[in-house]
């Protein structure tokens, strides 16, 4: 039998009795949509993407992957999600700090 507990209080979660809630989170790269220009009529496309095939051989593959794309899954209980979800980011947090403008 699977057992499981909020990952945020570390409460353990009775299948039976309590209700467990799943947060997914992807945080990926942004690409913004290149501008086109006229294509090169003698260009070396092919050449292109020979270097930058090679140039990606270089790199540790997770390397690229942490820097492009990260997957996160998180189990919670039911007050735990309430909390998640009023403060999602964690913003208020930081508002709390009333520092004096000295």
């Amino acid at each position: 039998m699977i057992h499981h507990s909020c990952d945020l209080c570390k409460r353990p979660l009775d299948p039976e009795d309590d209700v467990r809630y799943v947060v997914k989170m992807e945080v990926y790269a942004a690409f913004d949509p290149l501008t086109l220009s006229q294509p090169e009529e003698d260009g070396d496309h092919l050449q292109d993407l020979d270097e930058i095939i090679e140039q990606m051989e270089d790199l540790s593959n997770e390397a690229i992957g942490d820097d492009v794309c990260q997957q996160f899954r998180f189990d919670l209980c039911p007050e735990c999600r309430k909390k998640f979800l009023a403060n999602p980011l964690g913003r208020k947090i930081a508002e709390k700090f009333n520092f004096s403008k000295n």
